[in-house]
């Protein structure tokens, strides 16, 4: 029982300053862009090359603390919102998404970024105290990123060839 409060502990201990730094880079702007769009501009190349695009890769990384998050923090981008969102209707989602570029293969590729990504934060500390080496914590975030970030590109050449 205690364990799963230690586990608990070490996720509000992540999870509240990743908020903090997810609303200062939605709020604070450089040249009247975000630090956020920032972010999202620099990275839709290497996204592009994904399926992607830089919203959806600057998602994935600043919900490293809580992967559950990333839905919210894209479509808080796409609006242009200084604050994450919970929009409860599906249609109003599709709607948001499909105005900004999503096709189905951004969706098919989201999806396998998903299932083949860095596990959370909070999963990467336990690894580490688990193991009592950083080595374990580092490779369990490298190998299965890289394997999401070459099944996509994968997935986009082969959709780009056939269709």
């Amino acid at each position: 029982m205690i364990e799963h409060y230690s586990f608990f502990g070490r996720a509000i201990a992540v999870a509240a300053p990743a908020g903090i730094v997810i609303w200062l880079f939605a709020n604070i702007n450089i040249a009247g862009i975000s630090i956020l769009n920032h972010i999202a501009q620099f990275l839709n190349p290497f996204a592009n090359l994904m399926g992607l695009d830089g919203y959806i890769l600057t998602a994935f990384i600043l919900a490293l603390p809580a992967n559950e998050i990333v839905l919210p923090i894209i479509l808080m981008s796409y609006m242009s919102g200084g604050n994450l969102v919970q929009i409860e209707d599906l249609t109003s989602i599709s709607n948001i998404l499909i105005s900004n570029g999503w096709t189905l293969l951004t969706a098919i590729n989201v999806m396998l970024f998903s299932l083949m990504h860095f596990p959370c934060s909070t999963t990467l500390i336990s690894i580490k105290k688990e193991t009592g080496n950083w080595k374990w914590a580092i490779l369990a975030f490298i190998i299965p990123t890289i394997c999401g970030i070459l099944i996509c590109i994968l997935t986009n050449g082969i959709y780009n060839l056939i269709f």
